[in-house]
């Protein structure tokens, strides 16, 4: 296969269900498109045959290239290890290997990336999910928006196809705590959005959990935001302005009343109120730090067992 001008990235895990049509629609994309397309499949450390399945067809097809991580390492870590193993000249088009992002909008993309933009963005028109879901994806994108000094579009997920420069870029970056969306659009140079509907899953269940999903959250807001701490000295000027206007209560009624308020429940307000701020405060800044020790150990982000490059291991 000669050096591909596009590759198509996709991290699975436990998608044994999808797979098949996965490559099928894949391949109907690659049959029909006059570009060099290759397929980089991440197994995620699956369990079930998912690996074995992008083993047989990165053996049969010299189009797909196999990369399968030690363990688990989640969706993110998984994406990047099959960015930085991704070898189109051109650009990478990121997809979820569960098909609710349509691999059949490559052309549409290609074109704006043609038109000179560096990233082409899919914007999540309509979902079809639960309500729950949608509603927390909602409110998150637009909080992260209000607060983040980086300008993340709205509705926007990893789906996208990024220039070759822009990639070179997110290789170098060795945040360990990974918001990919976040990072893309911080590197900057021009950037479109395209609107899409959502589909609903191929097959079987969704592999993100609730915990992960706020974990995300978390990446979005610590990574590209400076409000947890400024957020935390407002509330800090708060509680010492309420502290003050209590004592100054406390004083006026001494003075010109003769009556002071005591007793258990002023005492538990006070408690209370310092505590809680204090409490607050050592949760962010405590997440700060576990940012910081974590990156500090210096590990590699994932750990590839094998791949299978035009149909060889390496």
């Amino acid at each position: 296969m000669k050096t591909p001008q596009i590759s198509i990235v996709a991290p699975l895990y436990n998608e044994s269900e999808t797979f098949p049509l996965l490559v099928q629609r894949i391949n109907a994309l690659m049959d029909a498109s006059p570009l060099s397309i290759e397929v980089v499949l991440i197994d995620d450390g699956s369990k079930d045959d998912t690996a074995l399945k992008i083993r047989q067809v990165a053996l049969m097809d010299e189009r797909y290239h196999g990369v399968f991580l030690s363990r688990n390492h989640g969706h993110q870590l998984a994406l990047t290890a099959g960015i930085s193993a991704a070898r189109g000249t051109e650009a990478l088009f990121v997809i979820d290997g569960d098909l609710q992002d349509p691999p059949e909008l490559l052309p549409e993309f290609y074109k704006l990336l043609q038109e000179g933009n560096d990233v082409v963005y899919a914007v999540r028109k309509k979902r079809k999910e639960g309500f729950i879901k949608r509603m927390g994806y909602h409110l998150f994108y637009r909080i992260l928006r209000s607060i983040s000094y980086v300008d993340i579009p709205l509705d926007s997920g990893d789906f996208a196809l990024i220039s070759r420069r822009v990639v070179d870029v997110l290789n170098k970056m060795p945040e360990e705590s990974r918001y990919l969306r976040g990072m893309r659009s911080w590197i900057g140079f021009k950037q479109v959005g395209y609107e899409y509907e959502r589909d609903a899953r191929a097959a079987g269940e969704s592999k993100y959990s609730f915990k992960q999903l706020f974990r995300l959250a978390y990446n979005g807001i610590f990574n590209f935001s400076e409000f947890p701490i400024k957020f935390m000295s407002r509330v800090g000027m708060t509680a010492i302005l309420i502290s003050l206007v209590y004592f100054a209560t406390v004083v006026l009624k001494k003075l010109f009343f003769a009556h002071v308020i005591e007793g258990f429940a002023a005492l538990l307000f006070v408690i209370i109120l310092f505590s809680g701020v204090q409490l607050l405060a050592l949760g962010i800044i405590g997440e700060y730090v576990l940012r910081i020790f974590f990156q500090s150990k210096n590990r590699p982000l994932f750990i590839i067992k094998e791949e299978i490059v035009n149909r060889e291991y390496i």
